[in-house]
């Protein structure tokens, strides 16, 4: 076994594409110089698609985190009230962060593994008609549920005036996102998850709802300050000192994106989540998400009981060189989620499967060998 030869199969950071890697390798240049302003402001152009919208896009440097933070920071004051849809630990970050700027935040809560429906919102918002912002997890990462975006907007823009900002870290760029169609305010994602990058990098883009609230807002951030982005990407530069040589391996990965093609890419990622829920039910292995809800990018797993989930990861890495995430918070060491986004193949499911097949095996759990394969087979033959 190759043990340079690390096989990651998390919800993220994600493997990354070799050409994205030599891309990334290339002489560094003046941040501030004519030759990387051009590519700076066309890559930024090239993201439009996969937020589905006219709007620019931001690139910021930081973490999909930090692009949470200016949806809150950027939009709301201390005093505000917002409605928080918490379906997992994500959620209930965009909670936190609204806390920490005093913002009132209203969880509108689900237990783990379910999602927020239309009708479980439109009852929340006639309760609290004073909300200023609707904030929700696209796709839950520690559950793997992927909420109902465009029906949750059409709810919001019924019943209330509040913006409606969506994290869609783990999933942009693997589903299909229409933001000026649906009606979302701001849309943020980060590069390493189905953009193929390291960590580093942050994408927002905003609606012009978002900026006329944006403009009047007296912002409480200074690198997080979204007036200072939109002034500077006008000039083709950002305010503070860019990622460099990952705006390099971003204008790879959109190469590498629109050679594909975003229905292919939604078609490639909707058959991995198949092909890997049905190997899971074939070794009687309980889903989280129900069918309707299934994120196509992770697929969270409840062994409820029957092994124990962290022996078989820590079989899986000790043997086969492969990772795969353990459970979050209250889930910890209960379950396992299997990443499936970005630079991965349903050959690459296959892989997984069957080393999670023979991990169960090493350590004394029940299972079939071949039998998620067969069944994660029988879902790519028919695709083909």
């Amino acid at each position: 076994m190759f043990t340079d030869k690390q096989i990651l199969r998390i919800p993220g950071p994600t493997p990354i594409p070799p050409r994205v890697q030599q891309a990334m390798n290339q002489p560094m240049m003046g941040h501030r110089s004519g030759k990387f302003s051009a590519l700076f402001a066309k890559t930024a152009e090239r993201l439009k698609p996969y937020f589905g919208t006219q709007q620019d896009v931001y690139i910021i440097t930081g973490s999909g985190t930090s692009a949470l933070e200016m949806g809150v920071v950027n939009t709301l004051a201390p005093g505000d009230e917002a409605a928080i849809l918490v379906s997992g630990n994500f959620g209930e970050r965009f909670a936190k962060i609204c806390e920490r700027y005093g913002v009132i935040a209203h969880r509108l809560e689900v237990p783990w593994g379910e999602a927020v429906t239309p009708e479980l919102l439109d009852a929340f918002l006639k309760e609290k008609p004073q909300v200023k912002a609707v904030f929700a997890t696209y796709c839950e990462t520690s559950t793997g549920v992927q909420n109902p975006i465009a029906e949750l907007a059409e709810v919001i823009r019924k019943q209330s005036d509040a913006l409606f900002i969506v994290d869609a870290v783990s999933c942009l760029g693997a589903v299909p996102c229409e933001m000026d169609a649906w009606g979302v305010d701001i849309v943020v994602t980060g590069s390493q998850k189905a953009f193929m990058l390291p960590t580093g990098l942050a994408f927002l883009a905003a609606s012009e709802r978002a900026w006329s609230v944006i403009e009047q807002n007296k912002s409480l951030a200074f690198y997080l300050d979204l007036k200072a982005y939109r002034k500077s990407l006008k000039d083709q530069t950002t305010p503070y000192t860019p990622a460099v040589s990952l705006i390099f391996g971003l204008a790879e990965v959109l190469d590498i994106l629109e050679e594909e093609g975003l229905p292919a890419i939604v078609k490639r990622h909707e058959l991995m989540r198949d092909m890997t829920r049905a190997a899971m039910r074939a070794l009687n292995i309980k889903l989280m998400a129900e069918d309707a809800y299934a994120a196509t990018t992770v697929t969270s797993c409840d062994p409820q009981g029957a092994f124990d989930a962290e022996a078989m990861r820590k079989a899986l890495t000790k043997h086969y060189n492969i990772s795969i995430a353990g459970g979050q918070q209250h889930l910890k060491g209960k379950i396992f989620r299997i990443g499936h986004m970005g630079y991965c193949e349903p050959l690459d499911v296959l892989q997984v499967i069957a080393a999670i097949e023979m991990s169960l095996h090493q350590i004394g759990a029940p299972v079939e060998l071949g039998a998620g394969v067969k069944a994660a087979q029988e879902v790519l033959i028919a695709h083909v």
